[in-house]
């Protein structure tokens, strides 16, 4: 008989407290979204106030054909989240848009809005998400959403991609960041994107400005006019795995999930088993509208 003994179940790691996180483009109902990771990153931390600064449903890719039980896990544990306390602000994004019609929604916990400004001891925060200064966006907004159905297609033929060179042996690629990158004129819009954001954000006197919306995380001090401004973005949960975290200790970091030990599978280790949340998201659409009025008590 053999003694081998089953995979140990690592234990899991105690939350990290932060004052504030921010997530956006999360993309949700797409299949470049990365809901798995992003629920463990969720699940690793206890922050006060969460910012969703955007683009968290896809609302302009939305297909009732593909929404993955991942997907709903993660609408119910932000559910759960709001109802536990933490202060939930959802910023309206280009993708999700169709939302702004109800700016100023509140659920108890939880508020709905195109922008927030947050009080914090390193200095006044502005977040929104961003596309406002995107001038395909203003002008041009069928472009914009065909430009989104071929970077879907791209995400999707890059995990294919990677899936056979995993098989292989090789590491990953990322394609679609290979593309900007190499593209002059998208290097010259990121940067415009940023001085403009920092520009403005000085003129009204904050300290930092955190927006989503290009992919592209970052944070840096940026010289306008009116002094300096430190540029803040979140990243996505579709090809970097990002997010912004903030403490009093250390004011804003930047947070990369690759880089994350704690909320990487361990080699060897038995599969986690799925919380009674992850098994109710499972349920049937009914069966899921119920739990959901009941967690914000509408029912």
């Amino acid at each position: 008989m053999s003694s081998a003994l089953p995979p140990a179940v690592a234990p899991r790691p105690k939350k990290r407290r932060l004052a504030v996180a921010v997530v956006s483009d999360v993309h949700l109902g797409t299949y470049g979204c990365h809901a798995e990771e992003l629920l463990r990153y969720l699940k690793s931390i206890r922050p006060k106030v969460l910012v969703l600064n955007g683009d968290i449903v896809d609302i302009w890719q939305f297909s009732k054909n593909y929404w993955p039980a991942s997907h709903m896990r993660v609408v119910r544990y932000l559910a759960g989240l709001a109802t536990k306390g933490t202060s939930i602000h959802y910023l309206t994004g280009n993708h999700d848009e169709l939302l702004r019609k109800f700016a100023g929604l509140k659920l108890g916990h939880f508020q709905l809005d195109n922008k927030l400004v947050l009080d914090l001891p390193h200095g006044r925060t502005w977040l929104f998400h961003g596309d406002v200064f995107d001038v395909t966006m203003r002008h041009s907004r069928w472009l914009a959403k065909l430009g989104g159905q071929g970077y879907d297609l791209l995400i999707l033929f890059n995990r294919l991609v990677n899936f056979l060179l995993q098989k292989l042996g090789r590491p990953k690629v990322a394609l679609s960041k290979a593309v900007k990158n190499r593209v002059k004129s998208a290097v010259s819009l990121v940067s415009d994107f940023e001085h403009t954001a920092a520009t403005i954000a000085a003129d009204q006197g904050y300290r930092y400005v955190a927006c989503g919306h290009i992919h592209q995380p970052e944070m840096k001090p940026l010289a306008t006019t009116h002094g300096e401004v430190t540029y803040l973005n979140s990243g996505d949960w579709v090809e970097n795995l990002t997010a912004l975290e903030y403490t009093a200790a250390t004011g804003w970091t930047l947070y990369r999930y690759a880089t994350d030990p704690h909320v990487q599978p361990q080699p060897g280790a038995a599969p986690e088993a799925p919380e009674v949340d992850d098994l109710a998201a499972d349920a049937g659409p009914a069966a899921l509208l119920e739990g959901l009025l009941a967690e914000f008590k509408l029912k």
